[in-house]
Parts: structure tokens; C-alpha cells; sequence
């Protein structure tokens, strides 16, 4: 009486195609894989990024460095 048998499976199996129909619950299966796979990968991404170390800040460069424009050039020529 505790113990589901393979009639009761097949019973709830059968009731549930006739609910979502077949083409419905293959759709709802494609989608649960998906999920999975979606979740192994990001499972692997997050395993790789704890491997990798993070790279460096990087520090922009200042205006005061940077070279004269052309017209500038021009004008200090011409003086």
C-alpha cells in the first residue's frame, strides 16, 4: 500500500499526455534540458574564472601627456 508499482507510473504518465498532449511535454523536457546545460555551463565559467586571475586596473593616461594637434603645431610654426 506504501509502494507506487509501474500501473500507478503508467497511470499518471497516461493522464498527463492527455492533460499537455505529447508535443507539449517534449517541448517542457527541451526546455528542462536546456536549463540544465545552461547551468553546467555557467557552473564552468565560474570555475574558470576563479582560475584565471583577475588582470591589473588599467590607469588612463592624462591630457597634459598628450601630443599637440596639428593646428597647434602650425600656429607655434608660423610665430
Amino acid at each position: 500500500m506504501g509502494g507506487l508499482s509501474i500501473w500507478h507510473w503508467l497511470i499518471v504518465l497516461l493522464v498527463v499526455l492527455v492533460l499537455f498532449g505529447r508535443g507539449r511535454v517534449s517541448e517542457i523536457m527541451g526546455d528542462f534540458g536546456k536549463g540544465i546545460k545552461s547551468f553546467k555551463q555557467g557552473m564552468a565559467d565560474e570555475a574558470d574564472e576563479k582560475k584565471t586571475p583577475a588582470a591589473p586596473p588599467q590607469i588612463p593616461a592624462s591630457d597634459d601627456q598628450s601630443a599637440p594637434s596639428a593646428s597647434e603645431t602650425t600656429q607655434n610654426n608660423q610665430s
